[in-house]
């Protein structure tokens, strides 16, 4: 058995894989569980290895517990009588009917890296030996599972936790989103294969085919013996459904809301009142999902659910289960699965409020989630008009204008994407006055934010930054712990150049979050500009375990490398961006420059490649004319120089071209470029180098007065001063 793999054991029925497993030579077993969704529904395995684990990290490492508390709320209800939630936010305390902000999918990616540190932290806190993690029934696991054993396996190493995950023998699923951690890849990438031998037929027992039956349902449709199933199907329908209400009796009393997202709705979808109960529990469960953003398993429920009952006969629950549904498409990238439903919504039912419903979110479709050569904002703007009617037919006064200031807040962001920014300001300032004058100020308060969030983003399209930071900053204290506010501001004080005021924010968003690589990306820029490189590395190497696929944080990274002179590891992220992004100029750029010292026929190449990829980078100019002049070659260093001035503003780059013209007698060329250089900042070492050509050009005095003010402006320009001008030495 591979000692530094974990372990893939592949078979297709579940007898067979348990035996396999039982024959692995294992360190201690931290848990084994399974990761059918039938159980528990998302993060059926997720949930079951903190139930096994949070209570004895309580009393061994608390503090790991309290950091990763939104993650394991966010997936194991009930440890919430034990973990305290410290981080709640609007979006997770609105009712029901003032939840107008869902999450984004790829928050789920976020709780799995969470979890995974959780896990590592833990072990961290237990004696230093190997541990196991059994996880069974993988290719029926919802996607919020698949993607946290992908993760797992990536990260944490086989010689500190095995994992070993059992499959079916059939190719797995990838599920449709924007996760980049997928399973089958992470099984293929992290684990050794093992393909369990068939069992040999067993002798017929003498089970009964009830008993087979009543064993099915006990163990919540889990088992795959294909004559345990044919013996549950072969059932009288209503001996059948009194199987399914017994069991789900058993579920409820135990009180696990997890149970409520799984075993329970399937059990009241097949027992006596499937259009009633069954119809009850897969509401529930259908609600709880969509709050959370576990989209996928939104789906499949709002489709099992739209089996059960019609417009006519629960219409209530027919259009929870199929505009949920219809959001989740759109969340997922798949919105053209959404405009057929909302489309039969519109010729089944006359509810105004379905209508005003599906014209809000068919506009979202037009002017936000179709694919460019679909997206049409006048048809947008048609649907949010056609919902803003429908919500003023709303009877209560205070519902109606709600309703009424969320569809305009709609079409204010089809003015957005209109390039409309002063009219989507004017709809929006609207929008926040009416609330005012109509609700207490205890109502509607996530709406009301996200209302005065979206008018800071309009604020900063206009280049209003004061505004802007003001209405994120009134959002933030009204919604502390909403990570997005904060890491959005810390981009504006960036943009502003405020960047102690920027760091303070992404540190929050830091602190406040599962962990996301963007707000580490981007405090590694600030730490970087503030000079606190050690802390920029740490931050982009942390990206790089987040998301190895991050060509950027390579590339700064890199960067950073470099300067510290450790060529061979700048080298290596260079290489490692490439692998990902092949034509990227600038990490061909930094290709080069790693290599120029080394290896200048390689570095040209890298150059040559930058400039094919992009003949327009500035950079890959500049950096060809160096090497050309480090190698003596003034012609193409003057010619690639002044390319590279003709596209950036980068003043070193005039300040090499100088250094060029310089020393191809060229020094009235190079005095016009300095003076341009000077006139925007001073610096001592390019009125060194105009001193130097002002001599060449007989105008001592004009070179007097630039390498007086090198001293008193740098005294530790000295020796190339008196070097240039002995006669300006003291005394």
């Amino acid at each position: 058995m591979p000692e530094h793999r974990h372990l893939w054991i592949r078979a297709q029925l579940g007898t067979e894989r348990v035996r396999a497993r039982r024959g692995l030579d294992l360190p201690p077993v931290l848990a084994e569980v399974s990761a059918h969704r039938r159980l528990r529904g998302p993060y059926t395995a997720a949930g079951a290895i903190l139930r096994a684990l949070v209570p004895d990290a309580l009393e061994r490492c608390p503090e790991v517990v309290a950091r990763h508390d939104i993650e394991i709320l966010s997936t194991t209800p009930e440890l919430r009588d034990v973990v305290p939630a410290t981080r709640e936010t609007l979006t997770s305390l609105a009712v029901p009917k003032e939840r107008t902000r869902f999450y984004s999918p790829l928050r789920t990616l976020r709780i799995a890296h969470g979890l995974v540190e959780f896990v590592e932290e833990y072990l961290g806190a237990l004696d230093a030996g190997p541990r196991a993690l059994v996880v069974g029934d993988a290719h029926r696991a919802d996607p919020t599972d698949a993607e946290f054993l992908a993760v797992l396996l990536r990260r944490v190493p086989p010689e500190r936790l095995r994992v070993v995950v059992t499959t079916d023998g059939e190719p797995l699923e990838i599920p449709v989103g924007p996760g980049p951690e997928t399973l089958p890849t992470a099984l293929e990438a992290h684990c050794a294969l093992i393909e369990a031998e068939p069992e040999p037929e067993a002798d017929a027992d003498a089970v009964t085919g009830m008993e087979r039956a009543a064993c099915y349902v006990a163990g919540d449709g889990t088992d795959d013996d294909p004559a345990v199933l044919v013996a549950y199907q072969e059932l009288p329908p209503a001996e059948r459904a009194a199987l399914h209400d017994r069991r789900r009796a058993e579920l409820e009393a135990t009180g696990q809301a997890s149970l409520l997202l799984g075993a329970v709705p399937w059990h009241a979808q097949h027992g006596s009142a499937p259009a009633d109960t069954g119809a009850d529990a897969l509401r529930h469960a259908l609600d709880y999902c969509m709050d959370l953003g576990y989209y996928h398993a939104v789906v499949d429920l709002g489709e099992r659910g739209r089996l059960l009952v019609d417009h006519l006969s629960h219409p209530d629950h027919w259009w929870a289960f199929t505009t949920k549904m219809t959001t989740s498409f759109a969340a997922l990238g798949l919105p053209e699965r959404a405009l057929p439903l909302y489309d039969e919504a519109r010729t089944l039912s006359s509810a105004p409020e379905v209508h005003m419903q599906a014209a809000y979110a068919t506009a979202m479709l037009y002017t936000r989630h179709f694919e460019e050569d679909r997206r049409d904002h006048d048809v947008a703007r048609a649907w949010a008009n056609q919902a803003i009617a429908f919500a003023r037919w709303a009877p209560d006064p205070k519902e109606r204008e709600a309703l009424t200031v969320f569809n305009r807040n709609g079409l204010a962001l089809v003015e957005v994407h209109q390039g409309r920014l002063q009219e989507a300001l004017t709809l929006l300032d609207t929008c926040m006055a009416r609330l005012d004058e109509t609700l207490e100020a205890d109502e509607h308060a996530l709406h009301r934010s996200v209302l005065r969030y979206n008018r800071a983003q309009v604020y900063a399209g206009l280049k209003r930054f004061e505004d802007a930071v003001a209405d994120y900053t009134a959002v933030i204290e009204r919604d502390p712990n909403y990570a997005e506010y904060w890491f959005d501001r810390g981009m504006l004080h960036r943009q502003l150049g405020e960047l102690e005021h920027a760091l303070t924010d992404y540190d929050q968003a830091v602190r406040l979050s599962p962990p996301f690589p963007e707000a580490y990306f981007n405090r590694s820029d600030v730490r970087t500009e503030l000079g606190d490189l050690d802390g920029a590395v740490a931050d982009l190497g942390y990206v790089l375990r987040l998301d190895p696929a991050f060509p950027s944080a390579h590339l700064n990274r890199g960067a950073l490398l470099a300067q510290f002179g450790d060529a061979h590891a700048a080298l290596h992220d260079a290489e490692a961006g490439l692998a990902l992004s092949p034509d990227d100029p600038q990490l061909l750029c930094l290709k080069g420059s790693v290599l120029a010292e080394t290896d200048p026929a390689a570095a040209e190449q890298a150059y040559a490649a930058a400039l094919a990829a992009d003949p327009a980078c500035g950079q890959a100019w500049a950096l060809r004319g160096e090497l050309a002049y480090q190698e003596g070659d003034l012609g193409r260093a003057t010619a690639d120089l002044e390319r590279a001035a003709a596209l950036s503003e980068d003043p070193g780059v005039r300040f090499n071209l100088a250094l060029v013209y310089h020393d191809a007698q060229r020094y009235d060329d190079a005095v016009k470029l300095l003076d341009a250089l000077l006139d925007s900042e001073d610096d001592a070492d390019a009125r060194l180098q105009r001193a130097r050509c002002l001599m060449l050009l007989d105008r001592p005095d004009a070179a007097r007065a630039d390498l007086q003010a090198c001293l008193d402006s740098d005294p530790a320009s000295a020796e190339q001063v008196y070097d240039l001008m002995p006669d300006l030495l003291p005394g």
